[in-house]
């Protein structure tokens, strides 16, 4: 069906510019993720903005859906509430370098177009004035910012845009050729690119959601003005054509995520917490040899000025920072070698959520330029899920690409999936660490073979069974005899949790009432008390009278203080030539995890 141009900036064109944008998107992902060369060649730049903008239509059709829902005669939401749905969802949802700015972008152009509460339109001068705000906000957002990157091309949009007069189509249509010319530059501004003969991925995208803004208000998808002869401009399909059914390659949206724990029919200790992980993507201070080995992004509940200090500490841990956001609510992006760290002081700031942390790999394009094929996979990874931050920071030092998830809110499959693509090997090793979770792990393995990865389920049961697997994983044994170790490494580490029940409930070990502590061994409670060390201390002989070598203790953020330095006794004392090992798990849901190998 043909789209109705708009005449003016009000909420139905922003509700019809995120549409248009996603299917734009859609149809180009696969061509941008190709020429993503800078400074990381992992092929997902397409991908990510897909999904950033694809959470900030989620986000607009909310809006017009509880308006619809209200009492006749329904009125549409004000310009300023599609607005700030629109940058509210991009930030909650941006994946990588390019969708953290392009979330800054709206943020940018929101601040504008939502000045006024009940502002129900705008005209050509104000969406001029939409456009430099956001290109001025996503500038000032990255710590270091690059020219020949898309905070360029979004500059040139604005400039071209500011020397316009006339309604919302003749303003677009300036800002997308701006757009264009700025974007074929981009090969001789970053030597990485030119060297690979590609324009900037980032910019590339830009220059689709431009498009969409054009078809907005006129009812016509422009082409490429004025550009020719480079391999990122020569067929840009998120530049022509109607927009038709997209089929593109996503994670399971945020209403799809599966099993939820707790309630009258969970188990007495899940009270229901939030949180998730992982993604990767470009636009860092250079593109040459060398550079840190992780990706790490994260939301964050934190105070202006700490935001402040977190871009100064994080400034120092790494490159490719960027921060965006404002009102309490920011997404932190930063590429480090160091990535606890890079958490932790996330954590020191305020309340990090939804962290998602990628290992570049000692031989992938982080560390070669943009010499390498963008998209040569590596042999082998290894894909975990993972229940606290300090966990995620332990796996993804061993290497492991990590999904975070945390009781009340598991990954569904589709997230599953996304981290297997993002760690972008021939063969992946999958490790649920969750017993719940098998069905899921299990599905998204079927769906990531289909796509041409070769993936074993490892059937883990607990972090600490993760753990136990990854000490003996090899890359460079054959795949099978890979798999075989870790799984024996895992089938043979019995696991443990202890936890606090938040209501009464029917246990193997009796009934239990709210407040109780719970020992659980190998998934049943097995012992009841009413101090935490106490209850540790009885689990852990039960597990160490079938006999074992190794003792793993995660503690979690509330457990009490002392109470590792108490089993490591107990274990010095009545189990001898067995060694104690001990984490930082985080906010991981259990007071402790506890494994026995």
């Amino acid at each position: 069906m043909a789209q109705v141009p708009q005449t003016f900036f009000d909420a139905l064109a922003v509700r019809t510019w995120c549409g248009l944008a996603l299917s734009a998107l859609g149809r180009a992902r696969e061509e941008i993720d190709a020429i993503n060369v800078y400074p990381v060649a992992d092929g997902d730049t397409g991908t990510n903005l897909y999904l950033t903008v694809e959470s900030a239509a989620t986000a607009v059709e909310a809006v017009f859906a509880g308006h619809e829902a209200g009492s006749a005669p329904v009125r549409p939401p004000s310009l300023a509430d599609a607005a700030r749905a629109m940058a509210h969802g991009a930030l909650i949802g941006a994946r990588g370098n390019s969708g953290t700015i392009l979330a800054q972008l709206l943020r940018g152009m929101a601040q504008v177009l939502a000045s006024e509460s009940e502002m129900t339109r705008t005209d050509g001068a104000g969406l001029s004035l939409a456009l430099r705000q956001a290109a001025d906000a996503a500038r000032q957002a990255v710590a270091h910012p690059v020219e020949g990157t898309v905070l360029t091309v979004a500059a040139a949009a604005a400039d071209a845009a500011g020397s316009a007069e006339g309604d919302c189509g003749t303003i677009a249509r300036a800002a997308h050729r701006g757009a264009c010319t700025a974007l074929a530059a981009t090969p001789g501004q970053l030597a990485v690119l030119g060297r690979a003969g590609v324009v900037d991925a980032g910019g590339r995208g830009l220059v689709a959601v431009l498009a969409a803004l054009v078809e907005t208000f006129t009812g016509e998808s422009p082409g490429m003005p004025g550009v020719s002869g480079l391999p990122g401009l020569q067929s840009f399909s998120g530049l022509s054509g109607s927009p038709g059914r997209v089929e593109p390659v996503r994670a399971e949206s945020a209403g799809g995520r599966g099993r939820a724990q707790g309630g009258e029919g969970g188990k007495p200790w899940d009270a229901g917490r939030g949180g998730e992980a992982s993604a990767g993507d470009e636009h860092g201070p250079d593109g040459e040899e060398g550079g840190p080995a992780f990706e790490v992004i994260y939301l964050l509940e934190a105070e202006d000025a700490a935001v402040g200090r977190l871009r100064q500490r994080l400034d120092a841990l790494g490159d490719s920072l960027v921060v965006v956001g404002g009102d309490g609510l920011w997404n932190v992006h930063v590429h480090v070698d160091d990535a606890g760290a890079a958490v932790e002081a996330g954590v020191e700031a305020g309340r990090p959520y939804r962290i998602r942390i990628t290992h570049f790999g000692a031989d992938d394009a982080h560390t070669r330029g943009g010499e390498r094929p963008p998209r040569e996979r590596v042999q082998r990874a290894v894909v975990a899920v993972v229940p606290g931050e300090g966990l995620v920071g332990l796996y993804a030092e061993a290497g492991a690409t990590t999904v975070l998830a945390r009781p009340g809110e598991p990954p569904a499959s589709g997230e599953l999936v996304e981290a297997v693509r993002r760690a972008h090997a021939r063969e992946v090793v999958l490790l649920p660490n969750d017993a719940d979770l098998r069905h899921t792990a299990a599905a998204a393995a079927e769906q990531a073979r289909t796509e041409g990865i070769r993936v074993a389920l490892i059937p883990t049961r607990s972090a600490v069974q993760g753990i136990a697997a990854l000490a003996v994983h090899e890359p460079d044994r054959r795949f099978d005899e890979d798999v075989v170790s870790m799984t024996s490494a895992a089938g043979a580490t019995r696991y443990a949790e202890v936890v606090v029940a938040v209501r009464e409930s029917w246990t193997m070990a009796g009934i239990c009432q709210a407040g109780d502590v719970l020992g659980l061994v190998d998934g049943d409670v097995a012992v009841i008390g009413s101090d935490v060390a106490a209850t540790a201390e009885g689990v852990l002989d039960r597990m160490l009278s079938a006999g074992g070598e190794l003792v793993t203790l995660v503690l979690g953020d509330e457990a009490p203080e002392g109470v590792a330095q108490r089993l490591e006794s107990r274990v010095r004392e009545a189990y001898l030539a067995v060694d104690t090992v001990v984490y930082r798990g985080g906010r991981q849901g259990a007071l402790l995890l506890i494994g026995v190998e």
